[in-house]
C-alpha cells in the first residue's frame, strides 16, 4: 500500500545529524525513512526547497495558557496557534495563573473541558503541588499529569499558595513514592530584597532577586531529591553561580534536570532600558557574563530550553508605568523561541542538531513522551518546514498569542517556519486537531 505521505528533504535533523531523507508517513506515524533520492509511493509527496532544513516538532513543557479564569491573558486555541505558528508541536500547561489551578482531579477536569475542541498542537498538563492537596496528588499522577509545579516562595497568584521547607520536603517524599517529577521555582524568598526596588530602574529589580536566592532554593531541592530520591527539575534557570553545585549533585547521582529559557540566552540586564517592563520576569534577566555562562553550560547541567510563555494582558504590564515593582513578571514567547535560540546558538557556532536536542527531544524524554520530538520510525509525524537562513523582525500584530505585548519587539532574528505538520496534517491555524495527552507511564 502506498503511503499517504512522504516529505523530502535534503537536509533534516535526525539524531544528532543532518542528512537527506524521505520521511514515510502513515496513521500519523513515521513508518519509514527513505533514501531521499529513492522516495516510496505515497498519497502526497512533498519537497522541502533547497534553502529549508526538516526538523521534529518542538516539545515545550513550560507554557501557562491561562484558560479557565484569565482566559483574557491567554487562552488554548491562541496559545496553541501561536505554537504551531513556531514550530511547537506538543506543550504541557502549567498548573497556574487559571482559575481553578490543577491543583484536584476536579481543577484538571475542568481545565480539560475548557481545552475540548480548542487545540492546534498536542497539550498535557501538570500538576500542582500547594500547601493544601499532599493528598490529591496521587489522584492527579493517576489521572495522567506529567509530574507537579511548586514553588519556594511567593507565586504571584493567592489562589497557588507556595511550599515552605517542611511542606516541600513532605511533597517531595510523596512525589517520590508516586515516581512523579516535581518541577521547582526555586528561589528563595528570605533572600529577595524588595527595599532595592526603584520603580522603573531596572538595575533595582535586579538587585531584589540576587543569584544567591537561586541557589539557596536549589540547594533546598537537591537536599530533598537526594534524601527522598525524588526526580527534580528545576525550572527557568537564570542564576549560572548554581552551575557547578548542580553539576556536583549529579555527579553524586541525583536525579535532578535543569531547563533555562530563550530569554536568559538572549538578553543581558545591561542593554534593558528602564521602564521597559515587558523584560520583566522571574527570576531576572541577568548581565551579559551570566548569559554566556548559561550558554556554556548546555549540554553540561542545562539540558533543555522551553518557554516560560506567561503572557497577560498589555494593562497588567504597563500598570504603574513601568515600574518593575508593580509590573507583571513574564515573557510570552512560544511563537518565538526556536528562532530567537538558533539566532543565539548559530552565532556562537551551534548548530540545529544542537537545537533540536534542547528543545524538542530533551524536554519529550525528560517528560516521558518517546514518541515526540524526534524524527524516527515510530515516532508521531510532528515536523517542521524551517528556513534556519532567512531572517525577518519581530512584529507584535502577526504573533498569534493573545495580547500583542513581546520582549522580542522590533528585533531581527534567524530561521522562519515556514510550515508545521501535526501527526502527519498541516497546522493551519483554522480547525484545530490537537489532542489532550497524558502521562504513559
Amino acid at each position: 500500500m502506498a503511503a499517504e505521505l512522504v516529505l523530502r528533504a535534503r537536509r533534516a535533523v535526525l539524531g544528532a545529524t543532518e542528512q537527506p531523507v524521505s520521511v514515510v508517513v502513515s496513521g500519523g506515524r513515521i513508518t519509514d525513512l527513505a533514501p531521499y533520492d529513492a522516495p516510496p509511493a505515497a498519497a502526497q509527496t512533498v519537497t522541502l526547497d533547497d534553502d529549508e532544513v526538516l526538523l521534529p516538532g518542538l516539545v515545550d513543557t513550560h507554557v501557562h495558557v491561562n484558560e479557565p479564569g484569565r482566559t483574557e491573558w491567554e487562552g488554548f486555541a491562541s496559545a496553541t496557534r501561536a505554537a504551531a505558528a513556531g514550530g511547537v508541536t506538543t506543550i504541557l500547561d502549567m498548573p497556574l495563573n487559571s482559575v481553578p489551578p490543577t491543583t484536584t482531579v476536579a481543577n484538571l477536569e475542568a481545565k480539560q473541558r475548557a481545552a475540548e475542541g480548542q487545540l492546534h498542537v498536542d497539550t498535557g498538563f501538570w500538576g500542582g503541588a500547594v500547601p493544601e492537596n499532599l493528598a490529591d496528588l496521587a489522584p492527579l499522577h493517576a489521572a495522567g499529569v506529567f509530574g507537579f509545579k511548586c514553588f519556594l516562595l511567593d507565586s504571584g497568584v493567592p489562589e497557588f499558595g507556595h511550599l515552605e521547607p517542611d511542606a516541600f520536603g513532605a511533597a517531595m517524599a510523596e512525589t517520590a513514592r508516586l515516581g512523579a517529577l516535581m518541577i521547582v521555582h526555586a528561589e528563595d524568598g528570605r533572600l529577595l530584597d524588595e527595599a532595592a526596588l526603584d520603580g522603573g530602574h531596572y538595575a533595582g529589580f535586579l538587585a531584589s532577586r540576587p543569584p544567591a536566592a537561586e541557589e539557596a532554593a536549589i540547594a533546598l531541592v537537591l537536599a530533598q531529591a537526594e534524601a527522598t530520591g525524588a526526580k527534580a527539575h528545576v525550572v527557568h534557570l537564570s542564576a549560572a553561580a548554581a552551575v557547578p553545585e548542580l553539576r556536583a549533585a549529579r555527579a553524586r547521582g541525583v536525579d535532578v534536570s535543569v531547563e533555562t529559557c530563550p530569554h536568559y540566552l538572549t538578553f543581558a540586564a545591561e542593554h534593558v532600558p528602564d521602564g521597559a517592563t515587558e523584560l520583566k520576569c522571574c527570576p531576572p534577566i541577568r548581565e551579559a557574563a551570566n548569559r554566556e555562562a548559561l550558554w556554556a553550560a548546555l549540554d553540561d547541567v542545562v539540558d533543555l530550553v522551553v518557554s516560560d510563555h506567561s503572557p497577560c494582558t498589555p494593562e497588567l504590564k504597563e500598570q504603574g508605568g513601568g515600574d518593575f515593582g508593580r509590573a507583571w513578571g513574564g515573557i510570552a514567547s512560544v511563537q518565538l523561541g526556536l528562532s530567537t535560540v538558533w539566532t543565539g546558538a548559530g552565532e556562537r557556532g551551534h548548530d540545529l542538531t544542537d537545537v533540536v536536542r534542547w528543545m524538542a527531544q530533551a524536554p519529550a524524554d525528560r517528560v516521558g513522551l518517546a514518541h515526540k520530538g524526534r524524527i524516527a520510525v515510530g515516532a508521531d509525524a510532528d515536523l517542521v518546514r524551517f528556513a534556519p537562513d532567512e531572517t525577518f523582525t519581530v512584529d507584535v500584530t502577526r504573533l498569534h498569542h493573545r495580547n500583542p505585548v513581546s520582549a522580542y519587539a522590533g528585533r531581527t532574528l534567524a530561521g522562519v517556519v515556514r510550515e508545521t505538520w501535526l501527526r502527519g496534517v498541516p497546522v493551519t491555524g483554522a480547525e484545530p486537531h490537537g489532542r489532550m495527552l497524558r502521562r504513559s507511564a
